[in-house]
């Protein structure tokens, strides 16, 4: 009870903050012209769109791009509203103002049951508590780039800032012609009448700026031109060229460059050191000690004309390490007490249901059979392609000091503020520049890393600084994704029909940890139900009529962040291979027995049905035999809006397992782009494989056993599968795509080596 005192105490703070606030989202986040730099030659108006003098259409771009695409996707939406082609629209950085906030990304914190909370038929609790935290969100403006939000949080809001745009542009037209605006057409961003009278944007731009307009309106899906096409991405001449700026690639005159070095024990710091041998090196100039930063440890840092020089200098540091005060760490004994605590929870009735109808207990009493399993997953580093760096450089001017950074972030407004925390300064003397990002997956969605680099700049005096973790360092001392273990019940009519289902699983969370270090104005030392713990168990589209689903959120001492897919990544695993198994008890097919429980989920039938389908399941379309030795498994899931299926088509090679086909079918809503979404469903199938062939982090003494690709290995390019996206066709708004291709390739490769070997895998990483 305590807990939810907190959290609908903090719903209504935010209630009140927005009293008064406009009831109709995109128009109160248009914003004002004020809200672009003023730049010569350049014409806002409004907050998202600027008119160059040539005609080019200038987009503030307020969400990172780490490959996922959306930087081309949110110039899509802006490019055919305002009838220009996507090379004429160009991207500038969007600043700190609050109008550039994810609302879309809070609202899907909210733990809704699917089943009331599909558009349409939201029950009225669900449409309140979406309301609320709409309305909080955008008060409070939090800026960032994750929960696969970036374009349903722009759908609405970005497309009626271009359509406003269009309709200034045509009313500042009509009137220097005195020409009706419905005789007006734009043709590629050129403004022109049948008289033949024409000129491109730039020529009424700065009237378009002082003409009002009103009953503005977003075009039908009819007249689209550039969405739901395979526009080329607008990253990848820069990206195939080498221009292409990472935050790696930053270089400045007179940059140095620093190494980070971490206690190897979690939360251990650094004691006495002896700098002799580092300094001895050549080029190493001098050696930082670091306080903690947004989560971080204490750590020190050597600094250096170059990487190498400020790498060999940090390995020669002489250092006395100091034991976490926490206490020793194990994974072993943590996933013991894990299992420990699901176990108790269960036989109770205990941890938080974050979803329960019917009646378990009961329905359990006359079951014909019963199933009972334990499920296991570990931790997982996030091995990002490009190492956790950030350049920054301190400079000050008699009293004044400024501070200016570039960082690949997804998080700009906590990279301002780590950074000012870390100058001394207000956030209004820190300049940001967001690069793009060498892979994300949530691990810069923390920013110690940039409060390291501003401490380390303000000792170069004036010089900017490139920080660079070591790959040992990263994988060392991250954020990692929490283990979990679940325990599931289920029980099952003579039929072989699932009459009830409970699961509680165990494990930290991750969102109240990341609000302490990340979002402390907000947050604060608190805790409060998190929503990820669970995803994936509770929000599961089956309809089986008793059901509780719950979690016992624990804190092991090792720290946690988000991780591609959070909750989903894991719990997908649980859920989907239970089913399976369910299925085996019943006797059913694996498709089949899951159709079945799907009649109240139309939408999530229809993803099944096709993707198996294509895949050639038995029973299904045409059917494709195996080739011998290979065996199909399948699974379903829905995350962040988005529904997908996967069949998976695996043998096994000495011994081990080899995937070699990928069927993918998805619902995402309306397809923004499809080529990029393919390529999400093919990045989220290789980076799950990876996970769920070799992914594990081990701790003993607190010391993580993995440091490097070695020892936490990735799925070769040689050994990756070929991937097949098959999309629905739909209305609904865009849902996810960056991660809901990951979560169900773990169960329904688990699935196919069952299928396979007849033994059932129930811990991550599956292995034979």
């Amino acid at each position: 009870m305590k807990r939810r005192t907190l959290v609908l105490s903090g719903l209504g703070v935010g209630a009140a903050l927005v009293v008064g606030w406009g009831v109709m989202p995109p128009r109160s986040r248009q914003g004002g012209v004020d809200t672009l730099p003023v730049v010569e030659g350049e014409i806002g108006l409004n907050g998202w769109i600027k008119i160059g003098a040539d005609g080019t259409v200038l987009l503030a771009m307020n969400r990172s791009e780490m490959g996922q695409g959306v930087h081309t996707a949110l110039a899509m939406l802006a490019a055919d509203e305002l009838d220009v082609p996507l090379a004429k629209v160009r991207l500038i950085q969007a600043g700190p103002d609050k109008l550039y906030g994810n609302v879309a990304a809070f609202v899907g914190t909210l733990p809704f049951h699917p089943r009331d909370s599909e558009p349409g038929s939201e029950t009225r609790s669900v449409k309140t508590g979406q309301w609320i935290v709409s309305k909080l969100a955008r008060e409070l403006g939090i800026n960032m780039t994750g929960g696969s939000s970036t374009v349903a949080d722009a759908w609405d809001v970005l497309r009626f800032a271009a359509a406003t745009a269009r309709a200034q542009l045509l009313g500042a037209a009509s009137l220097h012609w005195k020409l009706p605006v419905a005789e007006l057409v734009i043709t590629d961003g050129v403004i022109s009448h049948g008289s033949g009278q024409n000129g491109h944007f730039g020529e009424f731009a700065k009237a378009a700026a002082a003409t009002p307009v009103s009953n503005v309106s977003v075009k039908d899906a009819k007249d689209w031109k550039l969405i739901g096409t395979r526009a080329p991405r607008i990253d990848v001449v820069a990206k195939t060229n080498g221009t292409a700026e990472f935050g790696i690639d930053v270089r400045l005159p007179n940059m140095v460059y620093a190494v980070v070095r971490h206690c190897p024990m979690l939360g251990g710091s650094p004691g006495a050191v002896n700098v002799d041998a580092a300094m001895k090196l050549g080029g190493v100039e001098r050696v930082v000690r670091l306080g903690p930063y947004a989560g971080s440890t204490d750590a020190l840092a050597v600094v250096a004309r170059t990487y190498w020089h400020a790498k060999q200098g940090a390995q020669a540091l002489q250092v006395e390490w100091q034991a976490p005060p926490t206490g020793v760490l194990a994974s072993a004994a943590i996933y013991t007490a894990l299992e420990d605590t699901a176990r108790a929870a269960a036989k109770d009735q205990g941890g938080l249901a974050f979803h329960s109808r019917g009646d378990v207990p009961a329905a359990g009493k006359g079951a014909a059979r019963k199933v009972e399993q334990i499920y296991r997953a570990p931790y997982l580093a996030h091995a990002t392609m490009e190492p956790i760096n950030c350049t920054a450089r301190v400079t000050d001017e008699g009293t004044l000091r400024t501070v200016e950074v570039w960082a690949p972030t997804q998080m700009p407004g906590s990279a301002r503020a780590i950074a000012a925390h870390a100058a001394g300064v207000s956030e209004s003397a820190v300049t940001l520049h967001i690069t793009y990002l060498g892979g994300g997956f949530g691990r810069r969605l923390d920013v110690d890393f940039i409060g390291q680099a501003v401490r380390i700049a303000l000792e170069t005096g004036g010089r900017p600084v490139q920080l660079v973790w070591p790959r040992e360092e990263d994988i060392t001392h991250d954020f990692y994704r929490p283990a979990a273990v679940a325990v599931m019940q289920a029980s099952l009519d003579a039929q072989g029909r699932p009459t009830s289902l409970g699961i509680t699983s165990a494990g930290d969370a991750i969102s109240p940890r990341w609000m302490e270090r990340c979002l402390p104005a907000l947050a604060g030392p608190i805790d409060m139900p998190d929503k990820t713990t669970s995803e994936g168990l509770f929000d599961q589209p089956y309809g089986i009529e008793n059901q509780r689903v719950a979690h016992v959120a624990t804190r092991s001492g090792v720290p946690v962040g988000f991780w591609r897919s959070v909750g989903h990544s894991h719990n997908a695993f649980f859920s989907e291979s239970f089913i399976d198994e369910l299925a085996f008890e019943a006797k059913q097919d694996a498709v089949a027995f899951r159709l079945a429980l799907l009649t109240d989920a139309p939408r999530h039938a229809a993803v099944l049905k096709l993707a198996a389908d294509k895949a050639g399941w038995p029973g299904f379309g045409q059917e494709r035999p195996l080739a011998p030795g290979r065996a199909r498994g399948v699974a379903l899931h829905e995350s962040f809006g988005s529904i997908v299926a996967q069949v998976v088509e695996v043998s096994l090679i000495n011994g081990q397992p080899r995937v070699h086909r990928v069927v993918c079918a998805a619902d995402v809503g309306i397809v923004v782009n499809p080529g990029i979404v393919a390529q999400q469903m093919e990045g989220g199938v290789i980076f799950g494989l990876s996970a769920a062939l070799f992914g594990r982090i081990d701790i003993e003494g607190s010391v993580v056993k993995q440091t490097n690709f070695p020892s936490y290995p990735m799925v070769k390019m040689a050994d990756a599968p070929r991937v097949e996206t098959h999309l629905i066709a739909s209305t609904r708004s865009p849902s996810g795509v960056g991660e809901p291709g990951m979560p169900p390739i773990a169960p329904a490769l688990a699935n196919a080596l069952f299928a396979l070997t007849g033994k059932r895998l129930r811990e991550l990483p599956l292995t034979i």
